[in-house]
């Protein structure tokens, strides 16, 4: 599980107009139209191709919970592709994103200061240069590392050098030992 990925996925899931379908078999019909067949939709998922047609006619009604996980992943990750493009632009260019987090957060900066690792709890706006920054990274496909080390150099210029206005010979910020993270638009 990837915990600024989901995060980012969750936050622009919230701008989304319509639910997304709720039952295996509405959910199974709309892969495969998504998809345009059983087939794909059976290797997408891992099981048969008169499984998935089952579900499509309504045979079967409740999944394995593995399957159901797989099947609720893949549908919210197709599920309203305008929307969640036109949330993404939105937060990039002119609302930015905001993250709410609850980890250790330090900082590597000149002799003589304090920069002891501490359990902080932020919540701050982020502006669109940092948004578009972490969606970018997340659709050239970034790990969990990365989009953390975009987060915490967004979170150094943000919150501990205010924008430049404080703490100008900070080098570095460590973000660690995450324990809540949730991200908004």
């Amino acid at each position: 599980m990837t915990m600024f990925g989901d995060g980012l996925d969750q936050a622009v899931q919230k701008a989304f107009t319509r639910p997304a379908p709720k039952s295996a078999g509405a959910r199974m019909r709309y892969l495969v139209k998504q998809s345009g067949g059983t087939r794909a939709v059976a290797q997408m998922l891992r099981i048969s191709q008169r499984t998935v047609e089952r579900y499509v006619k309504d045979q079967i009604k409740k999944p394995r919970p593995d399957l159901a996980a797989r099947l609720e992943r893949e549908v919210n990750k197709r599920w309203q592709p305008q929307i969640r493009a036109k949330a993404r632009r939105n937060a990039a260019t002119t609302t930015g994103i905001v993250i709410d987090a609850r980890a250790r957060m330090g900082y590597t900066a000149p002799i003589g200061s304090t920069d002891q690792d501490r359990i902080r709890h932020l919540t701050v706006a982020l502006p669109p240069h940092h948004a578009a920054r972490l969606f970018d990274a997340q659709q050239t496909g970034a790990s969990d590392a990365q989009l953390q080390e975009i987060a915490a150099e967004a979170l150094k210029e943000v919150y501990f050098q205010d924008g430049g206005r404080r703490a100008g010979s900070l080098e570095e910020v460590r973000f660690t030992d995450i324990e809540h993270l949730e991200f908004g638009l």
